[in-house]
């Protein structure tokens, strides 16, 4: 007893500063936060007026709006999560393969990762802009495919399927990255015995590739979910919510529950929904996946 105490107590002038930090910028505005969620809180006098217990979460669960803002962050993440680990591990198997250059493509293909958020944001208007002035427009009117301007932007799913094109093409770079130190860890060896084994390479990648990464692609798709969830910078600056809020999402939405509505009981609680979702889902995907690889 007496040297576990005196083992603390050595250890403790170590640790002591990172727990006093996680608990002043975690833990405490954690707590915060759930109190909140339980009342109504003013933000000028910095005080709980009233706790009204559940009724926040009772009011989200009959919000269409709120709703509407989960489905739609739900559908972004189901097609953008599996899009850039798709599209990521086509490039890293692609680059992995290249003998010479290598560097360039990857820099290319990083590229949008390293790019300002907001500037992407506001490339990606532009050229989803409707009327003839918009890129995309202009680009399929002068090939035939459409005789009549698109206003991408205007309707609830073009606007959605844009949200869903940035975010892909926004972080299948990062995906690439990951992919790739995974893949260059995997001895050449084993490609080389398949290849005398006849496997083609459609064989290699399902059977060899994908479960030599296996690892990787769960740590990718934990990461990913928890950033799909996180979505708000690009839906601001594309779409600010339009058409009538169909592509809110729910950070968007929470956003404008607190700082434009002033409502922070409801948007705390809906921090703890969301929080509580995240943790759910990277179970689920943990113990689907764990089963899946044994």
């Amino acid at each position: 007893m007496c040297k576990g105490i005196r083992q603390w107590c050595q250890a403790l002038p170590f640790i002591g500063p990172a727990l006093i930090l996680l608990g002043v910028f975690v833990l405490y505005p954690l707590a915060r936060n759930i109190h909140i969620s339980f009342s109504i809180y003013d933000i000028l006098a910095d005080s709980i007026t009233e706790s009204v217990g559940f009724s926040h979460y009772q009011a989200l669960f009959q919000n269409s709006k709120y709703l509407l803002a989960l489905r739609n962050t739900l559908l972004y993440t189901l097609i953008t999560v599996p899009g850039q680990m798709f599209f990521g591990l086509v490039l890293a198997c692609l680059i992995n393969h290249i003998k010479r250059g290598q560097t360039i493509f990857k820099v290319i293909a990083y590229l949008p990762v390293l790019t300002s958020w907001v500037i992407v944001s506001l490339i990606f208007r532009y050229i989803f802009m409707s009327g003839k002035g918009g890129l995309i427009n202009y680009v399929l009117m002068q090939i035939g495919l459409i005789s009549t301007p698109v206003a991408w932007l205007q309707n609830e799913w073009t606007a959605n399927l844009v949200l869903w094109l940035f975010g892909i093409w926004k972080g299948v770079g990062w995906v690439m990255i990951i992919y790739l130190a995974a893949l260059q860890g995997v001895s050449r060896d084993i490609y080389e015995a398949a290849q005398i084994d006849s496997a083609n390479s459609t064989q290699i990648f399902f059977r060899i590739t994908i479960p030599m990464v296996r690892n990787t692609t769960l740590y990718l798709l934990t990461v990913l979910t928890i950033g799909a969830f996180g979505a708000y910078i690009h839906v601001m600056m594309i779409t600010e919510g339009a058409p009538l809020g169909t592509t809110n999402e729910l950070m968007n939405f929470m956003y404008d529950t607190a700082f434009s509505r002033y409502d922070f009981g409801s948007a705390a609680a809906q921090s703890v929904l969301m929080g509580l979702m995240i943790f759910l889902l990277t179970l689920v995907q943990r113990k689907v996946t764990t089963e899946t690889i044994n």
